[in-house]
């Protein structure tokens, strides 16, 4: 069974290196924190759900709907995670182009390393990509392949086919957990935009056709059902309200302190953060923390560091630099200090629930945004296109509150003080 599905707009374009590298890092991060804290498996879980992959792309600053997303947090994990396989037992593999086609070899050489069945696990990712490329002839045809394999030998496939045809991308989510037979409907369902007519050889009614186009060694068994997670972007380009959560997105504003709320107070004390890296730092925590009913609006997390080419708002690199500051690991901080970040970002994480269940506080996400880019320049605010302009007029806050300097001071983020 396929644990999922994504369909999104085709986009051409490569991934700034000032994006680039922040990616890396920060997916780095969010990675090591959710194993040290929950487990490799835990990762494999979320990173087979589209919705969580999706909201991890948002998080990046990447744009939050295009099929470029895919390609760049993939590529963003393996350069963040690989030097740190050993220590967190993953490891990435494949990728797009030649990449893809050097997954076996490197399959082959983790196994050997770590006491693994090499041919196995190199045959579960030929066949994932036979299966959404050849038996399911649904006109996407694969061109980017990631293996993401566990030191415990379990794995995840994220892999993408692209459709010129109608300029859209079909991005497939595997799990091992699930995976009970290649041969007969190893999805739970494929489901997408009506695209007409398809073949579907993995059909358990096409097993008379199977030993003519693959081996598969006989080794069906029975199937296991479930749920297949599918999420369809939009082909709009710009974040719209009716992509957000309100409630969601107001109770992040207030635990951050953007909406009056000064609950966490002795967070922004104690480590010194203004409200706005604080936004950022309640997205990331619910990266780590959160259950899965909380992606399905994934465009909500792009309000943590902005995106690419200005959607939701320029990428404030101020921001960004001081979430990967927080974050950031390195080998002169002693143990303690790493878990009071973590609890930091636990209890950060409570407080937004905590909030959102009052129901008190919902965001209007057209005035967040306004607010963002007004004030993009403050921040280092930059797309692809550039450095953001000046500020041209007032600077009123996303709660509503205008803000003034205490004595011409500035927070740690930038922003004017909010308090």
């Amino acid at each position: 069974m396929k644990s999922g599905t994504a369909d999104l707009p085709l986009h051409s374009g490569t991934v700034p290196r000032w994006l680039s590298e922040r990616m890396a890092r920060l997916g780095r991060e969010i990675v090591r924190i959710l194993v040290e804290e929950q487990g490799a498996d835990a990762f494999l879980s979320r990173l087979s759900d589209p919705f969580w992959f999706q909201s991890l792309g948002c998080v990046m600053g990447m744009d939050w709907h295009s099929s470029g997303i895919t390609t760049s947090v993939m590529g963003a994990l393996k350069r963040g995670l690989n030097p740190l396989s050993r220590e967190l037992g993953v490891y990435v593999c494949g990728g797009r182009g030649r990449f893809s086609r050097a997954t076996p070899d490197e399959i082959m050489n983790i196994s050997a390393a770590e006491g693994l069945d090499g041919d196995g696990l190199v045959k579960a990712s030929r066949l994932s990509a036979k299966v959404d490329n050849t038996c399911l002839q649904d006109g996407f045809q694969i061109y980017l392949h990631n293996f993401i394999l566990t030191r415990e030998g379990k794995w995840a496939v994220v892999q993408q086919g692209m459709n010129q045809d109608n300029a859209m991308a079909r991005r497939y989510h595997w799990h091992s957990p699930k995976v009970n037979s290649f041969v007969q409907d190893p999805q739970a369902a494929v489901s997408g935009r009506n695209q007409g007519e398809l073949i579907n050889l993995s059909d358990a009614r096409a097993s008379e056709a199977h030993n003519a186009i693959l081996d598969f060694s006989g080794q069906s068994r029975s199937v296991q059902t479930g749920e297949l997670r599918q999420l369809l972007i939009p082909p709009p380009h710009e974040v719209h309200p009716e992509d957000i959560d309100p409630k969601r997105l107001g109770a992040v504003l207030a635990a951050a302190g953007e909406s009056g709320v000064t609950e966490f107070s002795d967070l922004l004390l104690i480590q010194g953060l203004g409200p706005r890296t604080l936004r950022s730092l309640a997205l990331v925590s619910e990266i780590i923390y959160g259950k899965p009913c909380r992606f399905d609006d994934p465009a909500r997390f792009s309000f943590a560091h902005g995106g690419k080419d200005g959607h939701p708002f320029p990428v404030p690199l101020k921001v960004y630099d001081e979430t990967l500051q927080y974050l950031g690991s390195s080998l002169s901080k002693s143990r303690v200090d790493e878990s009071e970040k973590k609890d930091s970002l636990k209890r950060l994480n409570a407080l937004q629930m905590r909030i959102e269940a009052m129901e008190k506080y919902e965001a209007d996400p057209e005035k967040v945004m306004a607010w963002e880019r007004e004030n993009s320049a403050r921040f280092g605010g930059r797309t692809v296109g550039g450095c953001a302009p000046p500020r041209v007029s007032g600077n009123r806050a996303p709660g509503g509150r205008r803000s003034s300097p205490r004595s011409g001071r500035s927070a740690p983020d930038g922003q004017l003080e909010l308090f």
